[in-house]
């Protein structure tokens, strides 16, 4: 019963972090309808710019330039790149971000080299025991600080102009901006802010007990893909019921490895797609996207 309390809690920790990239991909999608493939690069950019000052401004202020770092690479990518293709096909603008991730991954992983980089966090390899039960404490702040800024994500939503103008770009763009929407305007902040959210993750995804930033960190945003995809590429909510799906899912599996070994090796990397297809064939537009209406 430790254990598996132990992989519960593990879970919910890491899924809330993977809510948080998968919250970034929603943002995208709902403002623009453009499915983000350059997020793992806005993620390694604000883990990046975060391990490379904490040394000189220290943990709190390098953290604060690497959020608005990442805030500000998402933003020029989409002022300089997205919006020039404006009115294009979304596939189309889907594989323009994908030549964007391999641009701004190409070069953030040949300045990160072979090296592991340390982010400087104030947490360390400190464990919190209760009982049998022992966690660390950075996952503790991993799904404290998630859950603050998933509420004040969603509440800035429902009760902000900015969220009122993301949501009636969502609902029908054509008539926002005929009613004032600026779209360009909402498209620039949600980049940014999925930018923002992506230098976050990459901070808890770095920490202990994993060793540090290294060029394999920006994978882990396909981790968060598929919770983006079985809660709905176009639900705030479904990000985060997503998230923590494929934390919960991923640390069984990893944990119970063992018992799972007729599956074979890695069942714990794989249990979060397989999850994926399985919703998807339940429910193909997630379990909280909206569904295309069908003419009969």
């Amino acid at each position: 019963m430790t254990t598996f309390t132990e992989l519960l809690l593990g879970g919910l920790s890491i899924g809330s972090v993977y809510a948080l990239i998968a919250l970034g991909f929603v943002v995208i999608f709902k403002a623009t309808e453009v499915v983000n493939f350059a997020h793992a690069s806005l993620l390694l950019a604000g883990g990046y710019v975060t391990a490379l000052l904490h040394d000189d401004i220290g943990f709190w202020g390098a953290l604060a330039v690497g959020i608005a770092g990442a805030a500000l690479v998402g933003a020029a990518v989409e002022f300089l790149v997205m919006r020039r293709y404006r009115g294009s096909d979304h596939s189309v603008l889907a594989i323009v971000t994908i030549g964007v991730d391999i641009l701004l991954t190409t070069e953030l992983t040949r300045r990160i080299g072979t090296d592991v980089l340390a982010l400087g966090d104030p947490w360390g390899d400190r464990v919190v025991t209760i009982g049998d039960i022992t966690i660390a404490q950075t996952r503790i702040a991993a799904f404290v600080a998630a859950a603050l800024l998933i509420t004040a994500f969603l509440l800035a939503f429902r009760y902000t102009s900015w969220g009122v103008s993301m949501r009636a770009a969502a609902e029908n763009p054509e008539t926002a901006a005929l009613m004032g929407v600026r779209l360009g305007r909402v498209s620039l902040a949600a980049w940014a802010v999925a930018g923002a959210l992506a230098a976050v993750a990459a901070l808890f995804l770095t920490v202990f007990p994993t060793p540090g930033l290294e060029r394999a960190t920006s994978l882990a945003a396909l981790k968060a893909f598929p919770a983006a995809i079985l809660g709905g590429l176009d639900s705030t909510t479904g990000a985060l019921v997503g998230g923590l799906i494929v934390g919960v899912t991923e640390a069984f599996a990893t944990g119970y490895q063992g018992e799972l070994s007729f599956l074979g090796r890695g069942i714990g990397d794989l249990a979060p797609y397989l999850v994926m297809v399985l919703v998807l064939l339940l429910r193909p537009a997630g379990l909280f996207g909206t569904k295309e209406p069908a003419r009969v």
